[in-house]
This record gives structure tokens, sequence and C-alpha cells, in this order.
């Protein structure tokens, strides 16, 4: 898939308007004025999703092109309550194909890094390991589930992942394979990588996130939902 096929869009237009809008509000006030028009059992069903979402988990993807590859990654995220995704843009835009995302754009925070440095530092501060996908690690997929705080890297689908980015990770983990082939996709490995290392995991979220999504899924449950907060505003 071509970055000007149609559908791909970029970082800052997969995440729908309707998001952005939806997370300048007061999210309590927006619980308060939308959860008494959402049946019990939808109102439920988004609490128990939020309720096993990770920030104990999280995902950096380093300077992707692809936008199959892209799109896929974030699938993957949001198929095992990852929360956090963050892309680092060294040479070009994030992209990612919308058909392939199938909306899972509307539940992953995506946040785009101009440079490595900036995010090395905010995965640091957030108590979290740096555990580079390579196909020469030390570590099996299963280990994954036993670190307590960890961002998975993953890396450019030609160049794999930037020197520096490398050095920052304290180990990295490969995907075992008995074939002829020596590699897989980078989205197929993060899928991999990711459903071992979510095994077992209780969700974690703070309280302001939950309460956060929560309000974003009344939000996309409700119609006309704009028009209800805009009248009682």
């Amino acid at each position: 898939m071509r970055r000007t096929t149609p559908g791909v869009v970029s970082a800052s237009d997969l995440v729908p308007s309707l998001i952005k809008r939806v997370e300048t509000l007061d999210p309590a006030r927006v619980v308060r004025l939308l959860e008494p028009l959402v049946l019990p059992r939808r109102a439920q069903r988004i609490r128990e999703i939020v309720d096993q979402r990770l920030a104990s988990v999280q995902v950096v993807f380093d300077a992707p092109h692809d936008p199959h590859n892209g799109a896929a990654v974030l699938r993957s995220c949001e198929a095992f309550g990852v929360q956090f995704v963050h892309v680092i843009e060294r040479h070009e835009p994030f992209v990612a194909a919308s058909s392939v995302a199938k909306g899972s754009e509307k539940w992953v925070d995506l946040k785009a890094w101009p440079c490595i440095e900036d995010v090395v530092a905010r995965t640091q501060r957030d108590g979290l390991e740096l555990v580079a996908a390579s196909a020469d690690g030390e570590l099996t997929p299963r280990d994954l589930a036993s670190i307590p705080r960890l961002a998975l890297v993953l890396g450019n689908e030609r160049d794999g992942i930037a020197e520096t980015l490398a050095a920052a990770c304290s180990r990295r983990v490969r995907v075992p394979m008995r074939g002829f082939v020596e590699s897989l996709n980078v989205s197929v490995s993060a899928a991999i990588l990711l459903s071992q290392a979510t095994e077992g995991r209780k969700g974690d979220l703070s309280e302001a996130d939950r309460l956060r999504l929560y309000a974003r899924g009344l939000y996309f449950t409700v119609g006309k939902a704009d028009d209800i907060l805009e009248e009682f505003a």
C-alpha cells in the first residue's frame, strides 16, 4: 500500500474531529448529560472495556513508513487494550490506512513525537522499561508479561530501530521462528508480542483516563451528542 493511496490519512487526521471536540469538554459533565440517554447494557459494556485497558504496556513505533503497517499496529494495540502509542516522526509524518484501522483509532491515544530524545525521556519518566523488538533478542514473548511497566519498541520496516533509540532500550525481545523466513512483518510481530505482553494484566488506567474514555464512549453512542451538550452548556 502506498502513502498516496486513497484512504491513507495522517496522524492529525486519523484521530476523528469528534474525539478532539469531546476531549475539550469536562468528562464528568459529558457523563452526567449523556449517560441517562444510553441503554444500561451499552453503558456497562463501555465501562467493562475501559476498565481492562492498560497504561503499563505502551508502544513506541520508530519512523513507520507503510500506512498498512501503521494502521495494523494501531488495531493490534486497540485489540489488546494498549491505550498509549508513541510514533516517532523522524523522516516523514505518520500515516495510516483508515480501512485497516477499522475504527481502532477512536480508542487508542496516539502521540506523534518529532525526535527520539523526547519520547525516551517521556517513557522513562513514566517508569516504563524500553524493550526493543529484534530478531536476535534475548527475551521471548512470554517474558514480556513479567515486566511491570513496558514500552515495546518497534522499528522502521526497512531500517529497523535507530541506533540512538536502540541504545536507550535495556533489553531486546525476539519472536521465535522455526521456518525458513528470517523475519516477520512489523505489524505481525507487534500483534504476537502484545498478545503475550498483556496476558494476565489487569486494567490499570488512571481514574482520570478511565473517566475520559468512558465519556468518549458515551459521546460516540448518543446520536446528536453535540446538540445535547451545546443545549446544556
